[in-house]
């Protein structure tokens, strides 16, 4: 462990590398880092507005709180087996859809991701801009152009500036949300709120939904931020300590969104910062709590910007058919992906609730299919056996599109629709199940039953153990050897 800190202390702090493979020499951080990274980002004004919606919505509070719960360990449970992929494979998540897609067709839901980021960028940046605005006494769309130019900063310094700014987040939002809950404690019944249970199957699933697609959506890129991790870490340990963070981060930002907006009587939706902050006091308290949720929005926004860079990267670079991206070029990504997101954030800052409740459903149709494929292909069909170098390689073992993995993954959004109920669309089969979204539920069963027995009869062939890029020490030491060799001879 000490020598992973030693290595992480003599690296640059602006990273170097994107979408590359992380050479032995170079893995550094500790399993702590994990779950700190991942708690801060979920102890945040975002999570707090949708654990609200369970109860805005039409839950109560107790039957919310238990399908909140339900939510984060079923998609807790998929996201943690997502980041426990990075220390073994060295890459970004994304990156490694060429094995179930293709070289080419891992851009079909590398594209959705990057829309994905997009959202929730935007919508964070709204929230995070409300803050500001309060904090400095500046506008909302000013408060929005201040929380941009900050991402657009820690994204470009990279994976080591992120990792610090979610351990000083978890401690931030730590204190916050203990001393919001100190003071709702002291000024509610939480017990007569407890006692009103009205179960319905509707809004309990809105309630586990809601919770599953939060975690669920981290899949795409947990792995980005757990690939600097020496490759003997434990998968096991990876996935709880990724794992719990989230879990215990986005269940405590939540809970508190549930009672807020039990006590709000209707003013919660439109205000949700002021309203949060408004629990806690006044003067500099208020201030203090303002400096919290626009700090909390910082790691996971840019998480996401971080997180879209890699898909848009990943993309361009299967169709060049290298793994190489300069600083310039990250720079102008990141600015093309802040600027996009901070565009629709001033556009819809004045509509977000209800806007943001359809997006986060609607996310679901999919990137379910996609984290079924990947996980059941890595876990039970290669059995974390891929041949890295073949990934960038559009003649290589694993080819220009995979027809396999896509059709199973359009099926598998297709297979969604009757049951999805949002904002946007609104399936057949909904009204007889109680307009209860299910979607979720069939995105995740069925491409992972169909994708394993296609899988088992007609994958391609099958590396016989992890194959990696030669790294430059081995390569040297090959090359020695090799010339020892030949002067003996």
């Amino acid at each position: 462990m000490a020598l992973g800190n030693d290595r992480a202390s003599s690296k640059p702090l602006i990273e170097r590398r994107s979408i590359d493979y992380i050479p032995e020499a170079e893995r550094h951080g500790r399993l702590l880092s994990q779950f700190t990274l991942w708690l801060g980002a979920n102890l945040q004004i975002t999570a707090i507005v949708t654990g609200a919606l369970a109860v805005v919505l039409g839950g109560d509070v107790f039957w919310s709180l238990i399908g909140l719960l339900i939510g984060q360990l079923l998609g807790g449970g998929v996201m943690a087996l997502h980041a426990a992929q990075g220390p073994k494979l060295g890459l970004p998540q994304m990156i490694s859809s060429r094995v179930q897609f293709g070289v080419y067709g891992a851009a079909i839901p590398m594209v959705l991701v990057c829309l994905m980021y997009l959202g929730f960028t935007a919508t964070g940046t709204v929230l995070s801009g409300q803050a500001l605005g309060q904090m400095f006494g500046v506008s909302d769309s000013l408060g929005i152009l201040m929380f941009a130019s900050i991402i657009v900063l820690v994204t470009v310094l990279g994976y080591r500036v992120i990792h610090y700014i979610g351990r000083v987040a978890s401690v931030i939002g730590v204190v916050a949300f203990f001393y919001l809950f100190s003071r709702l404690l002291s000024q509610t019944d939480i017990s007569a709120l407890l006692a009103i249970r009205h179960f319905s199957w509707s809004s309990f699933l809105l309630a586990v939904s809601l919770a599953a697609s939060w975690q669920i959506a981290f899949g795409p890129y947990v792995a980005d931020y757990s690939r600097y991790l020496p490759s003997k870490t434990s998968p096991l340990k990876t996935f709880f300590a990724a794992g719990a963070g989230s879990v215990i981060g986005a269940q405590v930002a939540m809970v508190l969104g549930v009672f807020a907006a039990a006590l709000s009587k209707g003013q919660f939706a439109g205000r949700e910062v002021a309203y949060i902050v408004g629990l806690g006091g006044s003067g500099a308290i208020a201030a203090m709590l303002y400096f919290s949720i626009a700090f909390g929005k910082v790691t996971i926004s840019t998480l996401n910007s971080y997180g879209s860079f890699m898909c848009i990267a990943t993309i361009i670079s299967g169709f060049r058919g290298e793994l190489k991206v300069t600083r310039l070029q990250r720079l102008v990504f990141v600015l093309l992906i802040v600027g996009a997101a901070t565009l629709i954030a001033l556009l819809g800052q004045h509509s977000f609730l209800g806007a943001f409740k359809s997006f986060i459903l609607f996310l679901l149709a999919f990137f379910t299919p996609w984290s079924a494929i990947n996980l059941v292909d890595f876990y039970c069909i290669t059995k974390e056996r891929y041949d890295i170098p073949a990934l960038s390689n559009p003649d290589g073992r694993y080819g220009r599109w995979n027809v396999m993995g896509i059709g199973i993954y359009v099926f598998g959004v297709l297979v969604q629709m009757p049951f999805i109920s949002t904002h946007f669309y609104t399936g057949p089969l909904v009204a007889s199940l109680g307009d209860t979204d299910i979607s979720w539920i069939i995105g995740l069963v069925v491409p992972a039953a169909l994708y394993y027995a296609c899988a088992k009869k007609w994958h391609g062939a099958v590396p016989e153990q992890l194959i990696l890029p030669v790294e430059q020490g081995a390569a040297n030491e090959q090359k020695l050897s090799e010339a020892g060799r030949a002067a003996a001879v």
